[in-house]
């Protein structure tokens, strides 16, 4: 009897135990069925969220920045438009073209669409890494929509024309055309280009002026201030009083000189002058003259100056050196790439022949003489006005004998010619005979050159100039 009376005991344990694992899997069941439907509305969520996002935007708009375009520049000056807004674009059509410091450069589309805006205006100063215009870029996967997009485009660019009059015209011309232009107060836009591309020539504007081209050099300059004329006696000039004083901000250029000269100020220069009978090179010269007039290039002094100087800096290099940042290190240039200074409608320019070492003093003359047509239009490259390791500066064909020229850092010499003048001198037998003197000054930084390293290089230069047939032997 007590054991049946245990194992019924037994039994209903057991009993209650599975009744409890079945609460326990039946709460289980629940939870699961819960979750899945939490599940399935979250699920359901996520995709009406993204099926809400799924349009696509047709046309787009796009600020052009302006880049970095070298030589640590970090702001230009707005020269001339080549689009306005309304124009389409496409990649690498010119956009605009910006003066630098240092050079001019022309700057070009990055996109396909069309100009909704442009930020400046002719002469204002532009930031680099600030957008130039906006450009709307148009989107070819939808075919459909695009009819109905350029609709709208011809809409939003009838609106826009009627703001067009407001903004000046931008036409293709150069620096000096737009020059005269501004001096006879003539719009652009009524002038009947010849041009490639539309562009307007200095004869198309001189054409609709009525005037030659000698005329054209002596207009007086609209920009001066306005001045009155006090008339003192009939043999004499015409005395100008100013108005007023001009506050005119330091751009282009100039802002680049104020720069080079600010460090070349920390430089110790000396100075070295010598006088060179060149009587002989100008003869050699008028002969030569006729040679290169025949193969088309126009001959001067320069090109023979600037040899005899590559020659003169292959026997001292220290010459054709630079000086480190932390004046530790002298670090000798392999190439002479010898800048020249040229005189210019935008302010003095030093365009550089890069190895010189390496080329005739015909394809001198020749580089030389499209550097110059460059340099008068405004066109100079910063390939063409960087990377010298020496320098000319030919004073003499504006006047002047001697001069204290001011190094160009991180050069360490600098060399000036004056004019060549025709003067007495005694001869070997004692004989007073004509001769032609060209005087020259040197500048050099007394960290790196001393004076008898200056006087060797005159003298190396000098016997090149005063005997030019010597150079057939070191060429």
């Amino acid at each position: 009897m007590s054991y049946l009376m245990r194992k019924c005991v037994v039994n209903l344990k057991n009993v209650n135990r599975w009744s409890s694992v079945c609460v326990v899997m039946r709460n289980e069941r629940q939870r699961s069925q819960s979750a899945c439907i939490l599940k399935r509305e979250i699920t359901n969520a996520t995709i009406s969220h993204r099926t809400f996002h799924t349009s696509s935007i047709l046309n787009k708009s796009v600020a052009f920045k302006l880049s970095d375009i070298g030589e640590g520049i970090r702001e230009v000056v707005i020269k001339e438009w080549f689009v306005k807004v309304g124009d389409k674009v496409q990649q690498f059509d010119n956009i605009c073209e910006v003066q630098s410091d240092k050079a001019a450069v022309t700057i070009t589309s990055r996109y396909d669409g069309v100009v909704k805006r442009l930020y400046h205006e002719v002469d204002q100063t532009a930031l680099v890494g600030q957008p130039l215009v906006d450009i709307e870029v148009e989107d070819g996967e939808d075919e459909g929509s695009s009819s109905s997009s350029d609709e709208e485009q011809a809409q939003v660019s009838t609106k826009q024309a009627a703001d067009e009059k407001a903004q000046k015209v931008k036409v293709l011309t150069t620096p000096s055309v737009r020059r005269i232009a501004a001096q006879f107060n003539v719009d652009l836009s009524t002038v009947k280009p010849t041009g490639k591309n539309g562009r307007i020539l200095k004869e198309d504007m001189l054409a609709h002026l009525n005037i030659d081209s000698d005329a054209s050099n002596i207009v007086p300059d609209a920009t001066t201030v306005k001045a009155v004329e006090i008339p003192v006696t009939k043999a004499q000039a015409k005395v100008e009083v100013l108005l007023e004083d001009r506050v005119v901000p330091v751009s282009g250029f100039t802002k680049a000189m104020v720069k080079s000269m600010t460090e070349a100020m920390k430089i110790p220069h000396f100075g070295y002058s010598e006088e060179y009978d060149v009587t002989k090179l100008v003869e050699a010269r008028d002969l030569l003259k006729t040679i290169a007039l025949e193969r088309g290039v126009k001959f001067s002094y320069m090109p023979i100056i600037i040899k005899a100087t590559s020659l003169g800096l292959t026997q001292l290099p220290i010459l054709n050196s630079s000086l480190d940042s932390n004046c530790e290190h002298i670090i000798y240039k392999a190439n002479h790439n010898i800048g020249v200074a040229m005189d210019t409608p935008n302010g003095l320019v030093v365009p550089v022949i890069k190895n010189v070492q390496n080329k005739t003093i015909l394809e001198i003359a020749s580089e030389l003489n499209s550097l110059q047509e460059k340099g008068t239009k405004g066109q100079l490259g910063l390939a063409e006005i960087s990377g010298g390791t020496f320098t000319l500066s030919n004073i003499g064909i504006i006047g002047g004998t001697y001069t204290k020229p001011v190094i160009l850092p991180p050069q360490v010499a600098i060399g000036a010619l004056g004019k060549i003048q025709v003067l007495p001198r005694f001869d070997s037998e004692s004989n007073i005979r004509k001769a032609h003197i060209l005087t020259i000054s040197f500048s050099a930084d007394h960290r790196v050159i001393d004076g008898v390293t200056m006087a060797r290089f005159s003298n190396y230069l000098k016997n090149y100039l005063e005997n030019p047939t010597t150079l057939l032997l070191d060429l």
